[in-house]
């Protein structure tokens, strides 16, 4: 476990204290710098000394652990990640009011529990950070968790105090699917799939489009009303010529260079027919224009918009996916660095996307908070079909230029069946159609200047 995936599970280990820690600013009527750095320490203190601990007890029974160790290690931070998307649909938790001893204590031991079997993944997949024994790597793996952690509380006591428990449910189930992210890949290398990676910690550039719909999806907590025209249509134009540079340039271009132009013509046309499939089976509706379409259901407004998003999202994530494979392959001469750039351009785009999932269901009246939420989940399915993407790559790689051809398809079929629509829509259209064109040309900048 490298600097980077130990970084990436702190973060997603700190999300239940900064959950917590946001809590607790509400509660506070003004929270002073001396009451974040007490979350920050105790928090931090505990979610450090846990996992060291577990570390400590798993190393005896070393002998069982390392027969099955990437196996439970993915049981376990699936269990944790599941669980904690599971309590962002749940209550608001309740805090003690207070920063007493006994109330930190018992707080900061319930947010860490789950640290504790991290640290037995650490026997599983030893940290490997500085040219030293493993339990001095696990002692630095720990003091980052601690750093993390710390900053992630006392930060969240601000917000807390300064904007409520909005970020608290989005928070908990993003930093839930980070770690589950994180069990799938360790249960992959075990297996040997990503064996062909070099630096495998370049696959967790298969979340940087994730952040991206994080990041638009807070945007409900700053647009209190809904999306003007304007705006809207300068989003979606950004959105749609973003996606339209990728499929051309990155997706489509690489299997015509290569001559095989009759391959990427079909596999254009069924990526076109899986898009239209998808769009025909799964029950949603179109953002702005309300349209419905899939079979007749009674799942509620914010479902079908979520659903909605999560269709754009499959191609996105077989888009980053496929890019990622070919690279890592040398198929259609695909550096690393393109498949980065496409990688920006998608997360780039997933803003506006976060921002479609999140504004329509808060002005359908749906809270700041379950409305962040929704839009956090939408973007799940584009790392795990990137990784699936990665997979293929690993056990088809013949098959890459095929795969990138029907994903540029489905690309095009998204920006011609709804964004375009959406981005024509109101007065003074033309806004969206100078973005477009300008996000068009950046990303095909972006590509053949990387």
């Amino acid at each position: 476990m490298g600097i980077v995936e130990l970084f990436i599970l702190a973060v997603g280990l700190s999300m239940d204290a900064f959950a917590v820690s946001i809590c607790k600013g509400i509660e506070t009527k003004k929270a002073s710098l001396k009451q974040a750095l007490l979350c920050g320490i105790w928090f931090g203190g505990f979610q450090g000394l846990m996992p060291f601990i577990g570390y400590v007890l798993g190393s005896r029974l070393e002998f069982i652990i390392s027969k099955v160790a990437p196996i439970l290690a993915f049981a376990l931070l699936a269990i944790i990640g599941a669980n904690m998307i599971r309590e962002s649909f749940g209550a608001e938790e309740e805090t003690k009011a207070g920063f007493d001893v006994k109330t930190m204590f018992l707080l900061a031991v319930a947010t860490s529990i789950d640290a504790l079997a991290v640290g037995i993944t650490f026997v599983a997949v030893p940290v490997r950070i500085v040219n030293a024994s493993g339990m001095i790597n696990t002692i630095i793996g720990c003091l980052v968790i601690v750093a993390t952690t710390f900053v992630f509380s006392a930060i969240g006591v601000k917000i807390g105090n300064a904007f409520g428990a909005r970020f608290k449910s989005g928070a908990e189930a993003a930093g839930g699917f980070v770690l589950a992210f994180i069990g799938l890949k360790i249960l992959l290398e075990h297996f040997g799939v990503l064996e062909l990676i070099s630096n495998q910690d370049a696959v967790f550039g298969l979340l940087i489009p994730f952040a991206g719909t994080i990041l638009g999806s807070a945007a409900v907590f700053v647009f209190d009303n809904e999306i003007k025209d304007d705006l809207k249509q300068i989003l979606t134009g950004m959105a749609g010529g973003i996606m339209m540079a990728c499929a051309t340039w990155t997706l489509l271009y690489p299997a015509i260079l290569k001559g095989e132009i009759l391959l990427a013509a079909l596999g254009f046309i069924i990526g076109i027919a899986f898009q239209l499939l998808l769009d025909k089976t799964v029950p949603h509706t179109h953002v702005f224009t309300n349209a419905e379409e899939g079979p007749a259901n009674g799942l509620k407004y914010s479902v079908k918009i979520m659903m909605s998003e999560i269709i754009h999202h499959v191609p996105e994530g077989m888009a980053v996916g496929v890019a990622f494979a070919a690279a890592l392959n040398g198929t259609g001469d695909l550096s690393l660095s393109v498949a980065m750039a496409l990688t920006i351009g998608i997360a780039l785009q997933n803003i506006p996307e976060g921002v479609f999932v999140a504004s329509p269901i808060r002005a359908d009246g749906e809270q700041k908070s379950k409305s962040f939420l929704m839009g956090v989940l939408s973007g799940v399915v584009e790392p795990v079909v990137g990784i699936l993407m990665v997979l293929l790559g690993k056990l088809l790689p013949g098959s890459l230029l095929f795969v990138m051809a029907l994903t540029g398809g489905g690309l095009f079929f998204l920006v011609i069946e709804e964004i375009i629509p959406a981005m024509c829509t109101g007065k003074h259209s033309d806004k969206g159609t100078i973005m477009f064109a300008v996000s068009f040309c950046l990303m095909m900048v972006m590509t053949f200047c990387s």
